[in-house]
């Protein structure tokens, strides 16, 4: 994906004063979006209509959390053992790990957030958090997981956007060199439609049909590669029916003028000047000036002279 991870979301951006960035790059978009998703996700006032003493004993006891696992040294941590804690301190302590950018950690405190207390408003808030942490860590198997046992339990809360979302982003950030299978991608292409198709008027939609382009021209590639390859072994059904795939799929993607030219060369190496002709006319109705219509117009005036001419 080097020519797509430019116009992507790149990662390693969090939520400003919340979230710190390990690797200090940026993730604008996602930085925009996780701004407004963090405000439910943060303590809120609702959530913490706390008299101020406990308040203080919560983050005194934070502190004591962390001195103590900083003591632990190689003897294990035990943030994330279990130890039954009350669902305020082990949240707070989850998004210290985050904070500090310690993201599997924190991950794992999310988890345990849920698990402690399954029940509280915490807990839903906390899947969510969960499955950024582990997209963050690129742990995407564990973010897709998190994600979706958030909307298998809360299909119509008003965060689903976003974790379908994040579902997308695990998938995209997994799409690999044409030259590897494109499972991946194909999922990944089908998820980002759902965001669009679901939400069509947020945030998440319009980054997502971005995306689905980028996609599309990376399965465009795919067919593209696998066409000429049945090209160099003399396969021109094989390689013609792969290049038609791109047309009639694939048309707005950049590969669109290759694969009409590698129409022209399959047509006529199997004996069809005619379906030549017209793939060379669509080539040059649509892409007059590219040379791929140049290289297809010399190949009929070579090999198809009269029709050409017609």
């Amino acid at each position: 994906m080097r020519g797509y991870r430019q116009a992507s979301i790149k990662r390693g951006l969090f939520r400003r004063q919340i979230y710190l960035s390990p690797a200090g790059q940026g993730k604008i978009i996602l930085l925009q979006l996780h701004l407004a998703f963090s405000r439910v996700l943060a303590i809120d006032p609702v959530m913490s209509t706390k008299s101020t003493l406990k308040l203080a004993l919560i983050a005194a006891t934070t502190g004591a959390l962390f001195l103590t696992s900083g003591c632990a040294g190689k003897g294990g941590n035990k943030d994330t053992a279990y130890v039954a804690r009350d669902v305020d301190t082990l949240y707070m302590a989850a998004k210290k790990r985050l904070d500090r950018g310690d993201t599997r950690q924190a991950a794992a405190l999310f988890d345990e957030v849920e698990r402690q207390h399954p029940y509280s408003p915490w807990a839903r808030r906390a899947q969510l958090m969960s499955a950024f942490s582990y997209y963050v860590a690129r742990d995407y198997a564990k973010s897709v997981q998190s994600a979706q046992r958030f909307l298998s339990i809360h299909p119509g809360n008003k965060d689903a956007p976003y974790a379908f979302y994040l579902i997308a982003l695990s998938y995209y950030e997994q799409i690999s060199d044409v030259s590897r299978d494109q499972k991946i991608t194909a999922q990944a292409k089908q998820a980002l439609t759902e965001v669009s198709r679901r939400y069509p008027d947020t945030r998440y939609a319009k980054d997502a049909r971005i995306k689905i382009d980028l996609v599309n021209d990376h399965l465009a590639g795919k067919e593209m590669t696998i066409g000429r390859y049945y090209q160099r072994s003399g396969k021109w059904l094989a390689a013609s029916m792969r290049f038609r795939n791109v047309v009639e799929e694939y048309e707005t993607t950049s590969h669109a003028p290759e694969a009409l030219y590698r129409l022209v060369e399959s047509y006529l190496s199997l004996g069809v000047p005619e379906e030549a002709k017209k793939a060379a006319a669509v080539l040059g109705a649509n892409y007059p000036g590219s040379k791929w219509y140049k290289r297809s117009f010399g190949l009929m005036q070579e090999h198809a002279p009269a029709i050409a001419a017609n």
